[in-house]
């Protein structure tokens, strides 16, 4: 049995210490409610479906709290409908990274669950990101031990957090998180666009009319990330999207290469949706399947050195793939 208490205790001290960490670091499904975080109402079976998903990762933060045992934790994470799996498998990355963070005295929880959840560790990264946004940490702990492509990700996560828990400051206010880098300001701000898929509920006029808000220089990555949320976590009808492909068109090949990352991570988890296929039809010109081949054929030759720039080669390749195959402008 893989344990995920702090050190190896006796059955009651390790009960006392699984519930004890619950009761201080439990999150309650009211935290991800759109009402909760003053996001935009918007079509009530949108929301709904949103909803769901902000649920899934709760599920799944507060599963990994309560778990003392990776295997208890996959059987919980196992009850997650397919759909949802991702979301409920990045929120019990967001636990364990906040965990090994805050209770040093065994720091590989989080990887340990990286290497057993391999199917999706895209999610994995983006989660232990959540967990650095909490604790307000801007740089990432060697011990952690990231997949060196996957690192930049946690960048995505941190902006994603930041955002969605606090909307006035970052997007309407639009003030930039507190990284200096470029290649580091860019990730978060794909993540900062994913979280626009919740705050306007989907709406495509909302969602353009909030991203021409910002500098233009920023635009780009913002709508790298509503692509990303748009294949992932989906919900709305092909008129939505259509109506989105019309207002991205100055950044059209951004999204489609955030639709192709989110067709990689679901096709590699093995629950690729009706919504993965419909926006990579849409914004790539193909199957999900195909979107999501060049996403993983892009990646085969770059250095695995957590570098950002390395990251960036691989989104440029993404795009420049799509243009070539699908015909994006």
């Amino acid at each position: 049995m893989t344990d995920l208490t702090a050190r190896d205790l006796p059955a009651p001290w390790s009960r006392f210490l699984i519930a004890t960490r619950a009761r201080i670091f439990g999150l309650s499904r009211e935290e991800v409610s759109f009402h909760r975080r003053g996001f935009a109402i918007g079509d009530t079976s949108v929301r709904t479906h949103l909803e769901r998903s902000g649920g899934a990762f709760v599920d799944g933060y507060n599963a990994a709290m309560e778990s003392g045992s990776l295997e208890e934790l996959k059987s919980a994470l196992a009850e997650a409908p397919s759909d949802l799996a991702g979301f409920a498998h990045e929120g019990s990355a967001m636990a364990l990274a906040l965990l090994d963070i805050l209770m040093p005295f065994r720091r590989s929880r989080w990887q340990r669950f990286a290497q057993a959840a391999d199917d999706h560790i895209y999610l994995t990264h983006v989660g232990a990101g959540w967990a650095l946004a909490r604790l307000r940490r801007r740089r990432v702990p060697r011990w952690l031990g990231c997949d060196p492509l996957l690192e930049p990700l946690l960048f995505d996560g941190y902006g994603f957090h930041e955002a969605f828990f606090d909307p006035d400051r970052l997007v309407r206010a639009r003030r930039r998180p507190p990284f200096s880098e470029p290649g580091t300001q860019r990730v978060v701000d794909q993540g900062l666009g994913r979280s626009l898929w919740f705050i306007e509920c989907a709406d495509a006029k909302r969602i353009a009319r909030t991203i021409a808000s910002f500098e233009l220089q920023r635009q780009a990555d913002l709508w790298s990330g509503v692509g990303l949320a748009a294949a992932y976590a989906g919900a709305v009808p092909s008129e939505t999207l259509s109506m989105l492909a019309a207002a991205s068109a100055p950044f059209r090949a951004h999204v489609a290469q955030g639709v192709a990352f989110a067709a990689r991570a679901r096709q590699r988890a093995k629950n690729v949706t009706a919504s993965t296929e419909l926006a990579a039809k849409i914004f790539c010109g193909m199957s999900a399947a195909a979107a999501a081949e060049i996403a993983e054929e892009a990646a085969r030759g770059l250095p695995r050195d957590g570098n950002h720039d390395t990251y960036e080669r691989w989104r440029a390749r993404i795009r420049d793939a799509l243009v070539c195959r699908g015909g994006q402008e």
